[in-house]
């Protein structure tokens, strides 16, 4: 099987590892890619943004199966497109992608499949947003209704801060989703979902904030880990029997059935587990821990789904252990970050080493240098026999890695390896 890979992130240097340790998966060409996939697959150009050009790439390799990574593409109709074309795509069609592309569309699908999530309200208009704050609160969350990457969601107690926000999505012509604030430690749940068949994946917890201690500003992550210790049995398939399977069924209801990747953000409170958003692909930094894990053949799981036979594919199997992704950000960062930096100490380990370093915003110079060339410059993977043995492997090997500027939380997994967590 030949597979394009459609991305240039952390998130998809994962998944050309993954498929590289599958034995059906022949090639692996990925577009744009980066300088750390560059080493693992063929890089070719390609606007991900544009469905012609994919389909004609995709033509062009002669690939069995295209997989989309990001979210842009896949809201704009890139797996459409594909499939036209008459080759198989992972990756939801433009309608579908709206569980992501729109907050109110997710919304409106939550209510009609019943599923628990936070009270909400849309204000397009600065004349309805005091109005619409005075029935929020005393902690406001204030999201940009679109694709906005993970760093356009304020949760604050300052109600002048929410309001800023607010005020200044709407200034930019961005409609804003107020909710209320949903209690309880945070799960990342990924699912295969083809139609109404639903696979869960590893949960994986994510840490948004870019400062020890879960301080500063919301980013599109800072790291994961899986799997969560203090996640009472049985939770898993209760998120897939109240929130995902649902919220799939509806989808095929309304003539816009998912297929590919459906990634629940929740909550887990004591009355069991609401939505705080939903995601149409592989979530990044969650991706780069969970994959680590995966035992299972990758491209069969992804083939099936993309062709309708999810159902006769058996469950993945994973690993034993735990896995743990620290993100290593560039200056500024979750701001505008400094770039063109000098990256030392993360070439490639050797095959049988606990820790991985996969590259996001990276770049070659042109005296083959590698610079930063993004916010998130790149993830480091521990793995071990529980999560003390990943952070130890993780942190040991981002020790190694120099950054002018650079930063990452020493934090990562620490409150569930120290029982800081519970339901």
């Amino acid at each position: 099987m030949r597979v394009l890979v459609i991305g240039s992130g952390a998130r998809e240097h994962a998944l050309v590892l993954a498929l590289r340790r599958d034995p059906a998966v022949s090639a692996i060409v990925a577009a744009p890619g980066n300088a750390g996939i560059a080493q693992h697959a063929q890089v070719r150009p390609v606007d991900p943004s544009s469905g012609e050009s994919v389909a004609a790439l995709a033509g062009e390799v002669a690939a069995d199966l295209v997989v989309i990574g990001p979210e842009v593409p896949l809201v704009l109709g890139v797996a459409d497109a594909v499939r036209a074309a008459g080759i198989a795509c992972f990756g939801p069609s433009a309608g579908a992608a709206r569980i992501e592309g729109s907050k109110a569309f997710a919304k409106d699908v939550m209510a009609a499949a019943g599923v628990r999530t936070a009270h909400s309200e849309i204000v397009d208009t600065p004349a309805e947003l005091d109005a619409a704050l005075d029935r929020f609160g005393p902690t406001w969350v204030v999201k940009d209704d679109g694709l906005a990457a993970g760093k356009g969601v304020v949760v604050t107690a300052d109600r002048s801060a929410a309001r800023g926000h607010a005020a200044e999505l709407l200034e930019q012509g961005h409609p804003v989703l107020l909710e209320s604030f949903l209690d309880g430690p945070e799960v990342s749940l990924f699912c295969l979902v083809d139609g109404e068949t639903v696979v869960p994946l590893l949960p994986a917890q994510d840490h948004k904030r870019v400062g020890d201690g879960d301080t500063g500003p919301n980013t599109g992550g800072m790291g994961a880990y899986t799997p969560l210790p203090w996640l009472p049995a049985g939770a898993v398939a209760q998120i897939v029997d109240d929130v995902v399977a649902p919220v799939a069924a509806e989808l095929v209801r309304r003539g816009e059935s998912f297929s590919g990747l459906l990634y629940a953000g929740l909550a887990m409170g004591e009355a069991g587990p609401a939505v705080v958003e939903f995601n149409c692909r592989f979530g990044d930094p969650e991706t780069q821990a969970v994959l680590s894990l995966l035992e299972s053949p990758i491209g069969e799981l992804l083939y099936a789904t993309a062709t309708g036979t999810l159902a006769d594919v058996p469950a993945p199997r994973w690993r034993d252990g735990a896995a743990v992704t620290v993100v290593l950000a560039a200056e500024y960062y979750p701001a505008r970050p400094r770039s063109g930096d000098l990256i030392t100490g993360a070439a490639d380990a050797a095959a049988d080493d606990a820790a991985t370093v996969l590259h996001a915003g990276t770049a070659l110079r042109a005296d083959g240098a590698l610079v930063s060339a993004g916010g998130r410059v790149l993830s480091v993977v521990g793995t071990g026999a529980d999560l003390v043995a990943a952070r130890e492997a993780a942190y040991d090997r981002l020790a190694g890695i120099k950054l002018t500027g650079g930063h990452y939380r020493s934090d990562i997994g620490l409150a569930a390896v120290e029982g800081r967590i519970g339901i």
